[in-house]
């Protein structure tokens, strides 16, 4: 894709962002093809949106998530600072059409994981997390059928960011636990809906958290300090509508909580 091309597309789905509208698929003249062009437009996505990139995400590293937008492997994105909530959070659902919670490990980064020529070790990226925090997802995707968009276009659409809420820092020192076969739970309105584990995760959370930063150092400038990483969902994505309240309980790691409104 040339720059025009990658424009066009950016402005495209960053006017559905806003609007709150659905596209069918992006225009044959400006759709991505390959997995660079979909990275390139989601760059230029961010840019037009005007907000910092407060972090990445990470969708599709479950098969729950991979089945859910009908890819067959992790995907990144970036989380825009004007959608990110601290719990106990109140956010409006608007425009959402996928309308479910996620729950997620994020990390906080405490160093720059720059783009170099060989791989991190999963070593390397722990030494560089600052905090892990519990957190909630709720995805959105411009296209009106995500789970037929494929992963170019998917891509180029932030990996279906939206909606993140994370909670405060874990006061367990995670790094002694096992975080693969760690237990999650869910509870809308109070009522359990939902649990799982970070196995869930890429087999675990902190395998998608050093993929994410050897995907960045060859499609993006690598990670930075301070950014957030929500790893992928480790429960079956569950319905939600305004005024449920969502409590994602991580054990001793913690909790995350937010209301949705309409």
């Amino acid at each position: 894709m040339d720059q025009a091309q990658i424009h066009a597309a950016a402005q495209l789905l960053w006017n559905a962002w806003q609007a709150g509208r659905k596209l069918e698929q992006l225009p044959d003249a400006c759709r991505p093809q390959t997995i660079e062009d979909g990275y390139a437009v989601q760059a230029r996505l961010a840019s037009r949106s005007g907000q910092s990139v407060s972090g990445w995400k990470i969708a599709a590293t479950s098969q729950a998530g991979q089945a859910h937008i009908g890819v067959d492997g992790p995907l990144a994105g970036r989380l825009l600072a004007g959608k990110i909530g601290r719990s106990p959070a109140t956010l409006s659902l608007g425009a959402n059409g996928m309308r479910v919670a996620e729950l997620e490990f994020a990390f906080r980064l405490a160093h720059d994981l720059p783009p170099r020529d060989y791989e991190y070790s999963m070593d390397e990226v722990l030494a560089s997390v600052a905090s892990l925090h519990p957190a909630i997802e709720v995805p959105d995707s411009r296209f009106l059928d995500f789970s037929t968009a494929g992963p170019a276009q998917l891509i180029a659409d932030s990996a279906c960011a939206d909606l993140f809420v994370w909670g405060r820092a874990a006061a367990a020192d995670w790094r002694t636990l096992d975080l693969a076969t760690h237990p999650v739970w869910l509870s809308l309105n109070g009522v359990r809906a939902g649990e799982g584990r970070g196995a869930n995760v890429l087999g675990d959370p902190r395998i998608a958290l050093t993929w994410l930063a050897n995907e960045l150092t060859v499609r993006a400038d690598g990670l930075k300090a301070g950014q957030l990483v929500t790893t992928g969902t480790c429960i079956q994505p569950t319905d939600i509508a305004p005024g449920v309240r969502v409590l994602g309980d991580f054990g001793p790691l913690g909790r995350v909580e937010a209301t949705f409104t309409e």
